[in-house]
């Protein structure tokens, strides 16, 4: 056999010809595609084509907990331009088209995630077996990277299971699991993990053989839209469609990879695979793919502890509140993701019982989707409501979820401090008081810390960990290491009033409320600030926190911006209207709100919602006014907290507004954004609203000095 000079895998051969290609990149956890293993799969295949006495091959990967995770990511940050990106592309098409072309059967075995560049390396075989395990997943993300599958995915994947189920693959990223991979005919067969690689060979083996033919036999509506160029036609502009009523032209991947697919079925495989490495290259040094990437690896860099090694062990999670929806998903992810013992208490063990059952439903729904029945029932042993404070006693970390007021949280959490051990860690999920004023009534202020979590808790990425001030490192580090284990992305910020989140966004949906004052109309603002980019706008976003909660927010708020906690010149106006809208009994999704409500589904804007803001007189504002207002109060306010300490770097400040609350992740977070706009253009159009609305627009100090040193805040 010809030699492999490769650390990128190893080749085996059986006694009776059946070779095993052992994927494992030396020093990773997991497999990705990069450059050097394109190359290497490219020498296996030679090397099981010339020879003679192997008659199959299977590709497995030699990690224990996945095949391969897509393409080697870093590779692009060192491109310098499209031609670089359309040529690995390139590299990629001719690896795996050797594969398919091979007249030696191939099978793919897979266990864990095949995605990206890894799905494609599967379907690139002749035939797919993979684990039955909730880990095994297929997908191809790239579209939420700003890209599009550039190994073949948008060639390969609708010739195998049909026009209509691979797009919603291809254009949304989504995973396929591995029952419903197997019923699409994406899969050919399912085994247990530890007969996974016997079953591979003896599959290859009967191929060899032609003892099996897999089979490819599409759904009659498949079949129909496939030979018929008028229905082809139709999913297409109907895909069209959609693409942009879900992206609103923010992402220009999913319409390309659109594209790929139907040259690719129009105009043959060749055809598309050429315009699929074209659009790679191009997508790849796009600013929306170069946003994404980087916010991809600005997650990764917190994957880890910064206080590794301080931390203190915790075995037992307690969480007060645990009988709301809050404090149920705080429990959940400690006892589901993290491992952790729960102690649920509430105000009755009643109560505490009802975030149980709201553990068990979500994990229900769950089940098929990454999650087994058994692995729901493992944590609902987990999770323990308990009746008093004297049952906490043994617990390593109390996270308390009680209503944002300062009393009520005071009178819980020195009941709880009276039973728990002396270095148990006490974090407040508060969203704006801080951490400092709910400490100061404790007798151990220094255990004491803010673990943010935002809503709904297991789906929601982000938690904001705050450091009041007289909070240990050791209790920092314990809650950042908790909150790492819940599959947090955890940014760790000082204290101060709403923290950093909180304090943007309250700006920012305070200039929502000034806005109607200035007789904007709801759906308008909504709309316009999805154009720009967030998954909801200010209004609809009112509605579904509930108009009390975001009065709470407003209150604490604006105490402390009244005593200048935000700065002696912060002459910020802030409006009333939420706290008056609640008090008319206006609660948001629950009932009415800016909008009316048929169950969770909008009947329209409450025109009644208008007597508070003016009348019913209302005016359309232009794009640009709306989008500045609200957009550089919340990017300005984001530079504040950096230029007070608030945030330790920009880059903590990205990560937290695009995955805590939504900023569009196309742009990178308020501080990639102000850079890709040019910070001398951010001072002029601060200069201008300022003029226009008042001090509340004041330039930060520190834009104004970075933009008269030609700096950026992001250093590309």
């Amino acid at each position: 056999m010809p030699a492999l000079n490769s650390d990128e895998l190893r080749l085996e051969t059986s006694n009776d010809g059946i070779a095993t290609v052992w994927l494992d990149q030396p020093e990773q956890s997991v497999n990705t595609l990069a450059p050097s293993t394109l190359d290497a799969l490219d020498d296996a295949t030679d090397a099981i084509n010339a020879t003679p006495d192997i008659r199959a091959a299977v590709f497995i990967s030699a990690k224990p907990d996945g095949f391969v995770a897509g393409a080697d990511l870093d590779a692009l940050r060192h491109f310098d331009g499209p031609e670089d990106a359309a040529e690995l592309s390139r590299t990629a098409h001719r690896a795996l088209r050797k594969v398919r072309a091979s007249d030696k059967p191939s099978v793919a075995a897979i266990h864990g995630p095949a995605l990206g560049g890894g799905c494609e390396v599967a379907l690139a075989c002749d035939y797919r077996i993979a684990t039955n395990r909730p880990e095994t997943r297929f997908a191809l993300p790239e579209v939420q990277l700003g890209l599009l599958p550039g190994g073949g995915g948008t060639q390969l994947l609708p010739r195998l299971v049909g026009l209509q189920q691979a797009l919603p693959i291809i254009l949304t990223g989504k995973n396929v699991y591995a029952e419903p991979a197997r019923k699409m005919g994406l899969v050919d067969a399912l085994i247990h993990r530890p007969g996974l690689h016997r079953a591979a060979e003896e599959a290859a083996r009967r191929l060899a053989d032609g003892d099996v033919e897999p089979d490819r036999d599409k759904s009659f509506t498949d079949k129909a839209i496939e030979s018929n160029t008028l229905s082809r036609r139709f999913v297409y502009r109907q895909a069209r469609k959609q693409i942009q009523q879900e992206t609103r032209g923010n992402y220009p991947a999913p319409p390309r990879a659109l594209e790929c697919v139907r040259t690719g079925l129009e105009d043959g495989l060749d055809a598309g695979s050429r315009l699929e490495s074209r659009y790679f290259g191009e997508l790849a040094f796009t600013p929306e793919s170069q946003a994404l990437v980087d916010l991809f690896f600005l997650k990764q860099e917190h994957d880890k502890n910064p206080l590794h090694g301080q931390a203190r062990d915790v075995e037992t999670v307690a969480v007060l509140g645990a009988g709301g929806l809050m404090g149920a998903g705080i429990a959940e992810v400690s006892a589901h993701s993290a491992g952790r013992d729960v102690l649920l208490k509430d105000q009755s063990l009643e109560v505490a019982a009802q975030g149980r059952k709201t553990i068990w439903e979500d994990l229900s729904k769950k089940i098929g989707k990454g999650t087994t029945a058994f692995e729901r029932d493992v944590v609902m042993e987990r999770a323990r409501p308990v009746p008093g404070y004297d049952d906490l006693a043994d617990a390593d970390l109390v996270i308390e979820a009680v209503p944002e007021d300062l009393d009520v949280k005071h009178t819980v959490l020195r009941e709880t401090e009276e039973v728990i051990s002396d270095d148990c860690v006490i974090a407040s999920n508060t969203s704006g008081i801080p951490i400092t004023d709910i400490a100061g009534g404790l007798e151990r202020p220094e255990n004491v810390v803010g673990m943010h979590y935002f809503s709904p808790v297991p789906s929601m990425p982000l938690l904001e960990v705050v450091r009041g001030g007289a909070s240990s490192d050791e209790a920092v580090a314990t809650a950042t290491q908790v909150g790492l284990d819940q599959g947090k992305t955890v940014i760790t910020v000082e204290d101060g009033p709403g923290f950093y989140t909180t304090r943007i966004l309250s700006l920012y949906m305070n200039e929502a409320l000034l806005l109607l004052e200035a007789g904007a109309e709801v759906k308008q603002v909504d709309e316009i600030m999805e154009d720009f980019g967030f998954p909801m706008g200010p209004y609809e976003l009112f509605d579904l926190v509930g108009l009390r909660t975001a009065a709470k927010i407003t209150d604490v708020m604006g105490s402390y911006i009244d005593d200048g906690h935000l700065g002696e010149e912060r002459e910020a106006r802030l409006s009333d209207a939420a706290s008056t809208l609640a008090q008319a009994g206006l609660t948001g999704q629950k009932g009415e709100g800016f909008y009316e409500y048929d169950g969770r589904d909008t009947d329209g804007v409450n025109e009644e919602v208008y007597a508070f803001f003016g009348g019913p007189e209302r005016e359309e504002l232009a794009r640009q006014i709306v989008e500045e207002r609200l957009s550089m109060m919340m990017c300005a306010e984001a530079v504040r907290c950096l230029e007070e300490g608030i945030l330790e770097s920009a880059e903590d400040g990205d990560l937290g507004a695009v995955f805590g609350l939504g900023f569009p992740p196309s742009r990178g977070g308020p501080f990639r954004h102000l850079d890709r706009m040019g910070l001398e253009n951010a001072v002029t159009r601060l200069k201008r609203l300022e003029n226009q609305h008042g001090p509340r627009f004041a330039g930060p100090s520190l834009l104004a000095e970075k933009a008269d040193a030609g700096d950026a805040f992001r250093k590309e």
